[in-house]
């Protein structure tokens, strides 16, 4: 391969990877700024958080165009094919994660700041344990990094563990205040939301073992 088209895949290479840090630099944004539009019953908070879902749609398009041109113009081999195929299927769960924080900004406005009760503050530790996930994960990527993907596997079920824990907290708060049922459905609602965020970042490690290492990661019992 010429030294200018080397020059030129690695610049390629160094966009992509940009991109991705860039998308998770913003689904973790949505995710604070969901939870804190909760906590505090922000709505015009919750509203930003909705509105800047399309930002992180418009990366994931363009990570699609860009990936379309490697593979079209650099014909990319092994380890190089690998992290740009991981790459484009890091966008498309990054943009779920977006997704995630955007429906927990949706139950803002449904939730009775007159009612708030204490679980909320149980999810806003549970919400910055998930951040810290993707967080790490997207770390991992650029890093290339399969010790640190299969450590954040791992963390999965504590995560878990910890949804776990807040529905029955809330379905013990609901049956004993039947008055905050309604808030307590959509506090169910965003647990769900976080678990599936942390699921994800789950995936995402998956993927980033596998560009690393050119294997897949063995296979993890739930809860072990």
């Amino acid at each position: 391969m010429a030294e200018h088209t080397v020059k030129a895949f690695d610049e390629d290479i160094g966009r992509l990877r940009g991109l991705i840090s860039q998308m998770g630099g913003l689904a973790e944004e949505a995710i604070d700024g969901a939870m804190r539009s909760l906590q505090r019953g922000d709505l015009d908070l919750a509203q930003e958080v909705r509105a800047a879902d399309k930002q992180i749609d418009a990366i994931e398009s363009e990570v699609e165009r860009l990936v379309v041109r490697i593979i079209a113009l650099r014909a990319p081999m092994a380890n190089d094919l690998r992290e740009v195929v991981a790459a484009l299927k890091i966008a498309a769960v990054v943009e779920r994660i977006g997704d995630y924080a955007k429906n927990i900004a949706k139950r803002v406005p449904l939730i009775e700041g007159e009612h708030r009760i204490e679980p909320i503050s149980i999810i806003q530790a549970m919400a910055r344990m998930a951040a810290e996930m993707v967080h790490d994960v997207l770390d991992a990527f650029a890093a290339r990094d399969a010790k640190a993907a299969i450590e954040i596997c791992e963390r999965d079920n504590a995560l878990d563990d910890f949804y776990d824990a807040i529905f029955r907290t809330l379905v013990t708060h609901m049956v004993e205040n039947p008055k905050t049922i309604s808030e307590v459905a959509h506090l169910l609602f965003v647990a769900k939301n976080l678990e599936r965020i942390g699921d994800h970042a789950t995936n995402v490690a998956e993927m980033v073992y596998f560009a690393a290492t050119g294997t897949q990661m063995a296979e993890r019992e739930k809860g072990e």
